[in-house]
């Protein structure tokens, strides 16, 4: 029987915490949520391990899904991320998706560009994960690193699997912009916007994530939940709370969605 294994990559460990205690369901304690601790051989590294219980498909056993706390930003994500394909591969125990999730800021139904928008407490599933400040500043504006001739700035998670998750959740789907410097004022919420009209979050990792998981042929997904709004930075309207809530209640359709999606092979992206 197979086994899927599922790698799950946050930036903190209150985001790896509310991972745990949504797939693990109600029995998850606060902080390791009854998971089991592995620590990695280099970087200082532990993956938060919760096992699922077999889904009725006798050729298969479950999922093994590994959350890890990789710290903040694109480049922590993808050399934390990197180090944990790695160590299973040498284990053994290769992974057969990896997934980005955590909290971030929505941005504002767009009156100009017509995007949607996410509001604080929703859930997102990124159909587009977005390097959105890849590249370079000109005279004209910004131009991504493709334009530049350079490697890529948009990574495509398998669509089955989005709309499966985004089913099973409630969530809404489109683009999640990664940033290494999130935005803090309304004129560059409203550029942002505007070159990315259909973007629903911003965040911090999942460029990353999906760089290195790329790197290794695995397919990749990227879960964003709520906590305030893209723009000028008011702590006090932040609801990280409400938005960690809403990452477990996501995370819990994890076991379901990915006993239904077939096999692993299906899920990568042509």
């Amino acid at each position: 029987m197979t086994v899927t294994r599922v790698l799950v990559v946050t930036a903190v460990a209150a985001e790896r915490d509310a991972v745990v205690a949504g797939v693990a369901g109600d029995g998850a304690a606060a902080g390791d949520g009854g998971a089991e601790i592995i620590a990695l051989p280099a970087g200082g590294y532990a993956l938060h391990r919760v096992r699922t219980a077999a889904p009725t498909a006798p050729e298969r056993a479950g999922a093994v899904l590994d959350v890890l706390a990789a710290g903040v930003g694109p480049a922590a994500a993808a050399a934390g991320t990197a180090t944990a394909l790695t160590a299973g591969i040498c284990a053994g125990a290769g992974y057969d998706l990896v997934i980005s999730a955590g909290i971030g800021g929505g941005f504002a139904p767009g009156p100009d560009t017509g995007g949607p928008g996410a509001a604080v407490g929703s859930t997102v599933v990124a159909d587009a994960i977005v390097a959105a400040d890849l590249g370079a500043e000109t005279p004209d504006g910004f131009l991504p690193v493709t334009e530049l001739g350079f490697g890529t700035v948009v990574h495509t998670p398998p669509p089955a699997l989005v709309r499966a998750l985004t089913a099973a959740t409630g969530a809404a789907c489109g683009p999640v912009l990664t940033a290494s410097t999130v935005t803090g004022s309304a004129e560059h919420a409203a550029r942002l916007a505007a070159r990315h009209p259909r973007a629903l979050v911003e965040a911090m990792e999942g460029f990353g994530v999906a760089e290195a998981a790329a790197a290794q042929g695995l397919p990749v997904l990227e879960i964003r939940t709520v906590s305030n709004p893209v723009g000028p930075r008011d702590r006090a309207a932040w609801r990280i709370g409400e938005a960690l809530g809403a990452l477990s209640a996501a995370c819990a359709a994890l076991p379901r969605v990915l006993a239904a999606a077939g096999a692993p092979t299906s899920w990568r992206t042509p």
